[in-house]
């Protein structure tokens, strides 16, 4: 990442993980500082990574479970150890390989989760990063990049950010208003985020071009927020929120009838 033009989402991920010396760190922070799509992925990566460590599948194996499986592997504490640090050095060896086997399991049942949602295709790793920019939306001042709920202001702001120009309407009179937009990141791409409030509820509208032809809304239930996807007009969309499937297809209706 020698320059701040460049964006190198790789460097990103391993910077959130720490994995990256001191000068790509600083390198990367000086490119943050002055690019939105790479700040929405390192935002995205830390909740994500939040998510994950607050998993409850890790479980202590009983001491009588280790010397079982030790025995059966025929392994022996070195004989010049003292027995208390040879325990230690075991139970952190099989804690490690513990968390890793809760980490691969935990990947696996996010992707046979996915696959039960929508089947195989190119559309689960855009479904689950949809849920977590939804998820981090939600914290405090995460919400809106541009809070305005005057579409001739938040269309604008999109301007020279994003390589295509969002739809965006206001459908405050039929109980969906617009409250403003912000980029997000869907694999490697950058998004448009449109925010919508409905009651005390927030739905977020994600959309982006796309290359494929018309296809009609499937709906979805990820962590417990109601998901419709579909495509039109050269344009894929995702809304999400925790209203009722009946409000949320409301919703859909009206973007899928303005023009």
């Amino acid at each position: 990442m020698d320059r701040a033009s460049e964006c190198r989402p790789e460097l990103v991920q391993a910077y959130a993980d720490a994995q990256l010396s001191v000068t790509q760190s600083l390198e990367v922070e000086r490119h943050l500082e002055s690019c939105a799509r790479c700040s929405a992925l390192y935002a995205n990566q830390k909740a994500l990574s939040k998510l994950i460590g607050q998993s409850s599948l890790y479980h202590r194996a009983p001491a009588a479970l280790l010397d079982r499986i030790e025995a059966e592997l025929g392994i022996e504490a070195p004989p010049s150890a003292p027995i208390r640090a040879a325990r230690r050095s075991r139970e952190s060896l099989w804690r490690a390989i513990g968390v890793a086997a809760s980490a691969a399991f935990l990947i696996v049942l996010i992707g046979a989760f996915g696959i039960r949602l929508y089947g195989p295709g190119a559309e689960d790793p855009a479904m689950h990063d949809i849920v977590a920019n939804h998820i981090r939306s939600l914290m405090p001042n995460h919400l809106a990049d541009v809070a305005s709920s005057d579409q001739h202001t938040v269309k604008p702001w999109f301007n020279g950010k994003l390589n295509f120009s969002p739809p965006v309407r206001d459908f405050a009179q039929q109980g969906f208003a617009l409250t403003g937009g912000r980029i997000d990141v869907v694999g490697d791409q950058a998004v448009a985020a449109l925010v919508y409030r409905h009651n005390k509820h927030y739905i977020n509208l994600f959309l982006w071009p796309s290359s494929r032809g018309a296809a009609p809304p499937r709906t979805a239930i990820r962590r417990g927020y109601n998901i419709i996807h579909w495509t039109q007009s050269g344009t894929d969309y995702w809304a999400i929120s925790d209203i009722s499937r009946d409000g949320l297809e409301t919703f859909v209706s009206l973007c899928r009838a303005s023009p």
